[in-house]
């Protein structure tokens, strides 16, 4: 595996799980429990930053003039980057709106 390999599955690792905390918040929101809820939220964030960090050491070498080829498992990566994003934000407005809907 190329080095631009390790950083797509680095990225998608980090994201698949901030993903998949951002779900299980929102479960414990519907549940009432909101602050575990805002811990996996945390916890989230936490996964996507270093997803973060990795796309930028690759946009700091492009940057840099080290030329990257075209790869459709960065692409992967990068989509699977802006969906957790996404997700994580459509996360946080839903446990807000559980909370707004149960405290009347």
């Amino acid at each position: 595996m190329n080095e631009l390999e390790l950083v797509a599955f680095e990225i998608i690792s980090n994201v698949g799980m901030a993903k998949s905390l951002a779900i299980e918040a929102i479960r414990d929101a519907r549940n009432n429990d909101y602050d575990e809820a805002n811990k996996k939220i945390e916890e989230a964030k936490g996964f996507l930053l270093e997803g973060h960090h990795a796309h930028s050491g690759l946009i700091h070498k492009e940057a840099n003039g080290e030329k990257l080829e075209f790869s459709l498992i960065i692409m992967h990566a990068e989509d699977q980057l802006i969906s957790a994003e996404t997700i994580k934000d459509l996360a946080i407005e839903l446990i807000e709106m559980n909370k707004a809907i149960n405290s009347k």
